[in-house]
């Protein structure tokens, strides 16, 4: 028989192993917390502080102290004075790229996903096949013949050569696709075939309101992947004053004596890099703070209950 009195030891001590493990799990997970902040945190910290203080404050000083309001005023007027308002000229074109690749993406992938996802036709596997693999491929593999094909049609160093590559977004026909497969009722459409509606009818009536979440999605998306995209658009692109942003920011690296040491006196030191970033970044979160709400239905929304 087994001694009770036994049993009764051997409580307190696997109630003591419990707690001990207990605490390694919150140590661990307060250690995890802790890496993930120094490496992510900090610096957006020391992004946000830099262009309120002086480059000498910057070298020398605290890494995360506030400086001064002068001191943010100086490095914006250092930074807007740099080539005749340039960051204005960039972050407009950047705003032009995207927002005109944007409308084109939406008025290509959104039919082209709803087609895929609702029809039948020879060739539409290998055509789905051929999206999802494009959509894998990384930017750059593209850049070449993009390239050829905009010298082709006469239109390599114009505005168009950035903008008409930026709307081929085959992750905005397969993002479409997708929903209309999973969420869109099949049996929802047909009745409005049934009911004589034509194709286009269908679409624009029934399956394009019931698409406003995945609208949005796509819509979010291209607009973030033209905004940052860097190397197509300075590859097409051999003028400055048709730099966006991102091109811009490179621009402002090589002019800066820290990061090319031939490039003699410039006013563009360390807070105006900082303050450039900043700026090149809020479009982009003032877009994702207006557009969160359509985000999270977007991933929620459905056309029918179950």
């Amino acid at each position: 028989m087994t001694n009770p009195s036994s049993i009764a030891n051997r409580i307190p001590f696997g109630r003591n192993r419990a707690s001990v493990t207990s605490v390694a799990a919150r140590v661990a997970w307060v250690l995890v917390i802790g890496v993930f902040l120094c490496f992510f945190a900090v610096p957006i910290v020391w992004l946000l502080l830099a262009p309120t203080r002086s480059d000498t404050g910057i070298v020398h000083g605290a890494p995360l102290t506030f400086g001064s309001l002068d001191d943010l005023a100086a490095s914006w007027q250092h930074l807007y004075d740099f080539q005749s308002h340039a960051i204005v000229t960039w972050i407009g074109n950047s705003a032009l790229y995207s927002f005109s690749a944007l409308a084109i993406t939406l008025v290509t992938a959104v039919p082209a996903g709803y087609a895929l996802a609702t029809t039948q036709f020879r060739g539409r596997i290998a055509l789905l096949t051929v999206t999802l693999l494009v959509m894998l491929m990384p930017n750059a593999t593209l850049v070449l013949p993009l390239y050829l094909e905009m010298d082709a049609l006469g239109l390599a160093g114009s505005r168009l050569s950035a903008i008409l590559p930026l709307s081929f977004f085959p992750f905005g026909v397969y993002l479409t696709y997708i929903y209309y497969t999973t969420t869109v009722s099949g049996d929802l459409l047909d009745a409005a075939r049934i009911d004589g509606a034509s194709e286009w009818t269908v679409f624009r009536r029934i399956a394009l309101p019931l698409a406003r979440p995945v609208v949005a999605l796509v819509a979010f998306f291209s607009f973030v992947h033209s905004w940052n995209n860097f190397f197509l658009p300075f590859v097409m692109l051999p003028d400055s004053e048709q730099y966006p942003a991102q091109v811009g920011l490179n621009s402002l690296l090589t002019t800066s004596p820290m990061f090319n040491s031939s490039s003699g006196i410039s006013e563009i030191l360390r807070p105006e890099l900082a303050l450039a970033a900043l700026l090149t970044s809020v479009p982009v979160l003032i877009v994702f703070l207006f557009s969160q709400r359509a985000l999270v239905s977007g991933m929620t929304a459905g056309a029918t209950k179950e």
